[in-house]
């Protein structure tokens, strides 16, 4: 397949499955836990170290540091680091009844409320549903609902960005296997 058609694939598969944070997420307060902390009010930064439990609605990270600056208009960046960091997240697909939750891992990841972006850095992996993504980068917008990756030339997914997307049952396919309404053949 050539390159254009699989990143076309892949785009279309992930976007709205990754990228959609719950709406809700946004509105709530950010709760962290660390072994220790500490605070400049007046550049507005605060560090936390060992252990660090980050979570805001129904996102989570877990990472060994997360430094958190809180801009004019309350609006947070948080930049965590660890061997990996990992995080946790429940998306609202469009059309769905209930959210998917989406997990990756990465060396840094990034969280910006007001551009609504989570990135994740080095040694990137975000798994959905059964689907993978692995790279160096990888971006979800959560405004635009767009979701990228890309790789760096000498990385563990050897310079390529790596996919597995699995196949999905239609619409309007019955929701258990073999469990149909009825246990008539179907008509001809």
């Amino acid at each position: 397949m050539p390159a254009g058609a699989a990143l076309a694939a892949l785009a279309l598969c992930l976007p709205a499955a990754a990228a959609l944070a719950e709406k809700a997420d946004r509105d709530k307060p950010t709760q962290i836990e660390a072994d220790r902390m500490s605070a400049d009010d007046a550049r507005r930064v605060s560090i936390f170290e060992g252990n660090v439990v980050f979570s805001k609605g129904t996102i989570s990270l877990r990472a060994e540091r997360i430094v958190v600056r809180q801009d004019a208009d309350g609006f947070l960046q948080a930049s965590a680091s660890g061997k990996p960091v990992r995080f946790r997240q429940r998306s609202d697909p469009r059309g769905a009844r209930e959210g998917v939750w989406a997990e990756g891992e990465a060396l840094r990841i990034e969280i910006d409320d007001r551009s609504q972006k989570v990135e994740l850095f080095e040694q990137a992996r975000v798994l959905r549903d059964q689907d993978e993504v692995r790279g160096e980068y990888i971006a979800l917008d959560q405004r635009s609902e767009v979701f990228s990756a890309s790789a760096a030339k000498g990385g563990s997914t050897q310079g390529r960005v790596r996919a597995v997307i699995q196949p999905k049952a239609p619409a309007d396919a019955p929701s258990a296997p073999g469990k149909a309404e009825t246990d008539k053949p179907p008509a001809r």
